[in-house]
């Protein structure tokens, strides 16, 4: 048995572990149950963000977001159609990304520095939705 091999009997105990899967499912929702818990209490901030970014009518882009950003990660953490919550929270990051982080149009500097980095930021979370969709469809058909 290679190194390799022997390292990944190892470890397989905790990563194949179902809690490790549901804290890493945990962390990857983490800002969006943040997120959606936030504009849930503070509705007219949530409104304010959605009037920031021009999209209207703002309190149903407002509720959309809550109801997107709590429903989805409810649904991955609890394995309810965990696949399509995760295409619907990697879509919604993309577009998110793309309408929030506009890095492109800012001058040279620390704002186009930070702004840089967390839209690619972005990308890795769309990147890991898109991983656990592809992960949940996987399993779903190896057990048919």
């Amino acid at each position: 048995m290679t190194f390799s091999q022997r390292l990944t009997h190892a470890v397989r105990p905790l990563i194949g572990a179902a809690v490790c899967r549901w804290l890493a499912y945990l962390g990857l929702c983490a800002a969006y149950l943040q997120g959606g818990i936030n504009k849930l209490l503070d509705f007219q901030g949530a409104i304010g963000e959605m009037n920031h970014f021009g999209l209207s009518p703002a309190p149903l882009f407002a509720a959309l977001v809550i109801a997107l950003e709590l429903g989805a990660s409810i649904m991955i953490l609890t394995g309810c159609l965990r696949w399509l919550a995760s295409l619907a929270l990697a879509g919604f990051t993309l577009v998110a990304t793309f309408l929030a982080l506009r890095f492109w149009e800012l001058p040279a500097g620390m704002e186009r520095f930070s702004t840089a980095n967390a839209f690619f930021e972005h990308l890795g979370l769309v990147g890991g939705f898109l991983l656990v969709a592809w992960l949940d469809v996987q399993k779903k058909m190896a057990d048919e």
